[in-house]
């Protein structure tokens, strides 16, 4: 059953995440299509954060890898603050997902390489202080975290997926308190996990462990142009409608 390799997992993550962030900007938040856009697209964040990992201990070259990223979320930041401002307001929104994931290649780096405990200390919680600054926030550097203990334990990782969708369950069920119904909290913050967990169910039991024999240089660029690009189009179109 293991015939999904990673690229085609990466295809549907930035599918799903199309999805969500199309129900961010465009859609009303409480219908069932809204929900449906959003909760889907939390497969995205922790498919990424795995594969991050996963990409940390192939790549060639760590410095080109963290430059690469760091180029890239420079150029998404405009287009991500063009999508998320609000009404017809223009600002700083956050710092886009690419910053993220750059720190959170750069906490694999410190627990790869800093090997005193006092300094390596120091840097994890510089890089979660940093991410609170973040798409995601201090929620990636901890699914990062989770995947790099697990390894390449099938156990652990199940774990670290499962551990990942208990502390998005509860980010999720302490911001609604006060605000809707217990009831209601509950619901929602379960379908909110349901993608992390799809995300599971996918690399633990379909993901093969490959990339695609064809079309990989494409592939790889075309997971960095996405990115800014989508969110310009986003961002343009929600300026003209409003």
């Amino acid at each position: 059953m293991r015939i999904l390799n990673r690229d085609v997992i990466k295809y549907i993550a930035i599918l799903t995440m199309l999805m969500n962030h199309i129900a961010n900007v465009f859609l009303k938040p409480g219908t069932l299509l809204y929900e449906c856009f959003l909760n889907i697209g939390y497969f995205t964040a922790v498919t990424m954060c795995y594969f991050l990992v996963e990409g940390y201990g192939y790549t060639r070259s760590k410095k080109d890898y963290g430059r690469r990223l760091l180029i890239f979320a420079a150029l998404s930041q405009i287009p991500y603050d063009m999508a998320f401002s609000e009404g017809d307001r223009f600002g700083f929104t956050g710092f886009n997902m690419l910053f993220t994931l750059f720190l959170c290649f750069r906490l694999i780096w410190v627990l790869d390489q800093v090997k005193v405990r006092a300094e390596r200390t120091v840097r994890i919680f510089v890089i979660f202080l940093l991410a609170v600054f973040c798409d995601w926030s201090v929620l990636a550097p901890a699914f990062t975290m989770l995947f790099v203990w697990a390894k390449d334990s099938q156990r652990k990782k199940a774990a670290a997926f499962l551990g990942s969708m208990g502390l998005f369950f509860a980010i999720n069920f302490l911001g609604g308190i006060g605000a809707v119904s217990v009831e209601e909290n509950l619901i929602r913050s379960v379908l909110a996990v349901l993608g992390i967990g799809v995300s599971g169910i996918v690399i633990l039991y379909f993901y093969n462990g490959r990339r695609m024999e064809i079309g990989r240089t494409f592939s790889k660029w075309f997971f960095y142009l996405f990115y800014p690009l989508h969110l310009l189009v986003i961002g343009c179109i929600r300026i003209v409608l409003r």
